[in-house]
């Protein structure tokens, strides 16, 4: 969970942005088959558990999982599901299994990243009958629209793209029947901070002014949507984030590991944030944690 640097459009960078997917998936399958949260679907994508992981790293993925979910969970609360949710840098992903589980799925949920990883992603649910079996019955028509980098179904999709080249990532999205009229929740975990400051926040400006009611919830700062056409933005440092999660539920995962040190925890989480910026044509008020 380190600072990382923006990337150039070499190959080279690209190469280590893709490493990251990885990194990020092997270090919630080490804290998932530890116990700080329940997810069923992880070992699929990520089959060994791997190298042990520290314990603050352990509780900093916890404290990033539990709260991007709080936010996930009130936005879709607050539009009662008749909303689509767009996860840019999705990675190996499983937020749309857990929310097939509670039964509490968008209109649809739409994925996008390297072309690259996505053929990743779908050559594991082609090939693994627990994550196939959810989106076929979701699905209403015996057949889902599949290739090599994308796959489209009925509340579900993928789509391999660069989100540096905004037409061609436009132009799948409609394609795909995005739809801009309906409320819109962007998720971004560790995605513009990779980005150079000008295309990411010709993306952001995109977002701003397709969607008229969105939220952009994003793991990493605060100050760039407020010159991007977002009418409110609020962010919490993750120690504050961490402190505001259920205290039994904390309770339970710091039992899991002996932390010896909780000074490093609280450098590590104050390090990082959560924002969420929003723009609200329907008055649906902001969600929050």
């Amino acid at each position: 969970m380190a600072s990382k640097q923006p990337f150039t459009d070499s190959d080279t960078a690209d190469e280590a942005v893709r490493a990251t997917c990885d990194d990020a998936s092997t270090c919630k399958r080490f804290a998932t088959s530890k116990g700080y949260w329940t997810d069923l679907y992880a070992q699929y994508f990520v089959r060994q558990i791997g190298e042990r992981k520290a314990p603050e790293i352990n509780r900093g993925y916890y404290g990033r999982v539990r709260g991007m979910n709080l936010l996930i969970d009130a936005f879709l609360k607050k539009t009662q599901c008749y909303c689509q949710v767009v996860n840019l840098g999705a990675g190996l992903d499983t937020t749309f299994w857990r929310l097939k589980d509670e039964n509490i799925m968008p209109k649809k949920f739409f994925e996008v990243d390297f072309p690259m990883i996505v053929a990743r992603k779908i050559h594991h649910i082609k090939t693994k009958p627990p994550l196939s079996k959810p989106l076929i019955e979701t699905h209403s028509t015996d057949s889902l629209l599949l290739d090599g980098h994308s796959l489209d179904s009925d509340r579900y999709c993928i789509i391999g793209a660069d989100l540096r080249d905004l037409p061609a990532l436009e132009e799948k999205l409609k394609k795909f029947q995005i739809n801009p009229e309906l409320p819109t929740l962007f998720l971004s975990e560790c995605v513009l901070v990779y980005m150079t400051p000008e295309k990411s926040s010709k993306l952001l400006n995109w977002v701003a002014d397709t969607f008229p009611t969105a939220m952009f919830i994003n793991y990493e700062q605060k100050e760039r949507f407020l010159s991007a056409g977002w009418e409110s933005v609020n962010a919490l440092d993750m120690m504050t984030v961490y402190s505001m999660l259920p205290w039994e539920d904390v309770a339970r995962i710091e039992r899991l590991e002996f932390l010896d040190e909780k000074e490093l925890l609280h450098q590590l989480l104050q390090h990082y944030c959560i924002c969420w910026a929003v723009k609200d044509k329907l008055s649906l008020g902001e969600a929050s944690i």
